[in-house]
């Protein structure tokens, strides 16, 4: 008998979680599923933003398969009906369900969520969603504005509520259901938090007093970074409280101030999730499902917060490229909980101090596109073929590959099996663990439909290899008619060492020879 699975994705969330080292943040409730869970420091999205981010790990097919680099074709009908991780799970015998931001919706996901294909019934979405732009931020009794920055107090919101309550609610009340019938599910939320506007419950920012908020420890743009590379945060330009700021084009910095108001804003919503992922955790306990059902939490992409003088995602940098990844498995990460004992108890972030290191930590560097096949494994159902080079043709199989072995590998063995090249019995090789991302631009400079360029209009691919000592990155000459890069046609190109350089802030790809890399990145 199989296990369910909880599978909750978060909008525009960077590892700055407590359990991540993160010394400001206070997300008691994530901390303490990762003391719980084996815990990937290292994992990447494979472009850093919603819609191709989403498309590209529910089919675990790269950006290039689904052909989505926008947010406008359904890639059933674009690039090859291929089935989807909610799809596997309900043709195997498990009631999929979903709730939130999962798929990202509009014509991505067939104006649908990817229903019925993907989900056993119709996708929730929080009644207040359509109110997330709405001028709802201001003053007691003063005039509202569609603000970047905007603690609300939650009595005066239309309804009373935000999407993400409201998700959480529809979320406990089909785990009650599921535990009366019995089924196997598979339940996906998706929290809209911390994405822009940052609106959240105004009580969180007492979380964070302004004197100690720091700015970003590079808050300006790297001398040697190409100007393709840059994204020019448009989506925040257009914010209420950033237009009144008259920020030049492409460059010019957000005011100090300004910058620290932000970063307060994305740590409150950061911790007003946490309440969310606490309430529904401990909904798992009280349902008495918690010894039967994996947890896996992680997120669309990152979020620059004023890191090279950027903001939003939109790159290839860690900030918006990184995210959070943990895999709760009961038996297995952890040992099982007697009965009647509690797993996921709520913990307040305005009174618990917490401080437990993850169960498991792998500083090995993976992928989202891997999370169908890991969760494929992890759940018992046989896992997925790995896609031949091309797969337009083929309704399954996967290119991401499951990362189960690396679970219980502790860091000092794999090293040790480094030397010898041999992982584990079944894949011995000395291939070292790469994450693949990349972003498109219509142009080499900053224009204002660079962060999110139409396809028609892309002109260049930054392709971009992560491991665990460099990122690297080459922007390539690319046709939007028929979908390809042509590698010899190099625009510009990006070496960071992590070492040396951990926040990427020195490019050295003129400094050195490349084509050991390149070689690579071509695989």
């Amino acid at each position: 008998d199989g296990m369910n699975v909880l599978f909750i994705v978060v909008d525009d969330l960077r590892p700055v979680l407590g359990c991540y080292g993160d010394k400001l943040v206070k997300s008691p409730n994530i901390d303490q599923l990762a003391s719980r869970s084996v815990v990937f420091s290292n994992a990447y999205a494979q472009q850093a933003v919603c819609a191709p981010s989403r498309v590209s790990f529910l089919t675990g097919r790269r950006p290039d398969t689904t052909r989505l680099y926008d947010f406008y074709s359904y890639w059933r009908v674009h690039a090859g009906n291929y089935s989807t991780m909610p799809q596997y799970f309900k043709e195997n015998g498990y009631v999929t369900l979903s709730v939130g931001k999962v798929f990202h919706p509009g014509i991505s996901s067939n104006h649908s969520d990817d229903y019925p294909y993907s989900w056993s019934v119709p996708p929730f979405h929080p009644s207040t969603e359509k109110y997330e732009n709405d001028k709802t931020c201001g003053e007691k009794g003063g005039k509202l504005y569609a603000n970047l920055v905007c603690p609300v107090d939650v009595t005066e919101m239309p309804s009373g509520t935000l999407p993400d309550i409201q998700s959480t609610e529809e979320a406990i009340r089909l785990l009650n259901v599921m535990k009366t019938n019995k089924k196997k599910f598979f339940l996906a939320v998706g929290y809209h938090k911390p994405h822009i506007p940052l609106r959240y419950p105004q009580e969180f920012i007492k979380l964070y007093p302004l004197e100690n908020i720091t700015l970003a420890p590079d808050p300006w743009v790297p001398k040697q970074l190409p100007s393709v590379a840059y994204n020019p945060w448009m989506d925040i330009r257009q914010r209420d409280d950033v237009k009144a700021l008259n920020v030049s084009f492409p460059y010019g910095p957000l005011p100090d101030d300004f910058q620290r108001l932000v970063r307060q804003s994305y740590y409150a919503a950061v911790s007003y999730l946490d309440v969310q992922v606490g309430r529904l955790l401990n909904a798992l306990d009280d349902a008495g499902l918690s010894n039967s059902t994996i947890v896996v939490f992680t997120a669309d992409h990152g979020w620059s917060l004023g890191e090279h003088g950027e903001w939003a995602k939109y790159s290839n940098f860690d900030v918006a490229t990184r995210v959070p990844l943990m895999f709760y498995v009961p038996g297995m990460t952890t040992s099982s909980v007697p009965r009647g004992e509690r797993v996921f108890p709520y913990l307040d972030p305005f009174s618990h101090v917490w401080g437990t290191e993850p169960q498991g930590r792998s500083k090995k560097v993976v992928e989202l596109v891997s999370l169908f096949p890991t969760l494929a494994e992890l759940a018992g159902l046989q896992v997925p073929p790995a896609c031949p080079e091309t797969s337009f043709q083929i309704p399954l199989c996967t290119e991401g590959t499951s990362i189960v072995h690396y679970f219980n590998a502790s860091e000092e063995k794999v090293e040790e099996e480094k030397k010898d090249g041999c992982y584990d019995s079944y894949r011995c090789s000395s291939e070292e663990s790469v994450a693949f991302s990349q972003y498109p631009r219509p142009a080499d400079t900053p224009q204002w439909n660079s962060d999110k360029p139409k396809l028609k209009d892309i002109r260049i691919m930054g392709y971009s290899m992560r491991t665990v000592d460099y990122r690297y990155t080459v922007w390539v000459r690319f046709y939007p008619n028929n979908f390809s890069a042509d590698f010899e046609d190099v625009h510009a190109g990006e070496l960071y060492m992590v070492e040396t350089d951990p926040n990427q802030d020195y490019n050295i790809y003129n400094n050195i020879s490349h084509g050991v890399f390149h070689k690579k990145l071509l695989g």
